[in-house]
């Protein structure tokens, strides 16, 4: 089994929110690996792991990074495979790596999602490979569906909470 899907961490303290886009991979039994790499400690490796992410079977790229994060930009700049960006929170609630990440200059553009939401960055990660791949797209499909089943549910389960002045 061969990684499609190469999520990239500037810290492994990143790991507990970068869990949540490898758990939706394994979901979708979506072969990935995850590493820790910095774009500022560890700049030879990223420019090796950038520049041969698409000769190693990578599809999709999610970095995430804090603070100034660079990371993602940094693998975008050396690579035509598509990056996803996950800022995270580490220093002024997340804005500073948000801005970092989506202000990025003409022609390299990283695809950003919200701070901490590792898992949307999975879902766009499934949906980017799932163009080409109908067995993938009706999985998508059935997991879109399950997000709206548990929607249906909590309003059923609300319609039995009771307060006096409640009316529906």
């Amino acid at each position: 089994m061969k990684a499609v899907v190469s999520i990239i961490m500037g810290s492994t303290s990143d790991l507990p929110i970068m869990e949540k886009a490898a758990k939706l991979l394994d979901e979708f039994e979506i072969p990935f690996e995850i590493n820790a790499l910095s774009a500022h400690r560890t700049p030879k490796e990223v420019e090796e792991f950038a520049t041969n992410a698409q000769k190693n079977g990578i599809k999709v790229i999610i970095a995430a990074a804090g603070m100034a994060a660079h990371l993602p930009g940094v693998i975008a700049a050396q690579t035509t495979v598509p990056v996803i960006g996950v800022p995270i929170n580490a220093t002024l609630d997340g804005m500073d790596a948000l801005l970092a990440i989506v202000q990025m200059p003409p022609g390299i553009p990283v695809a950003t999602v919200g701070i901490n939401a590792a898992q949307n960055a999975g879902i766009l990660a499934v949906q980017m490979l799932a163009v080409g791949d109908e067995a993938l797209q009706a999985k998508l499909a059935n997991y879109k569906e399950s997000l709206k089943q548990k929607i249906v549910k909590a309003n059923a389960d609300l319609k039995e909470v009771k307060f006096k002045f409640k009316v529906n």
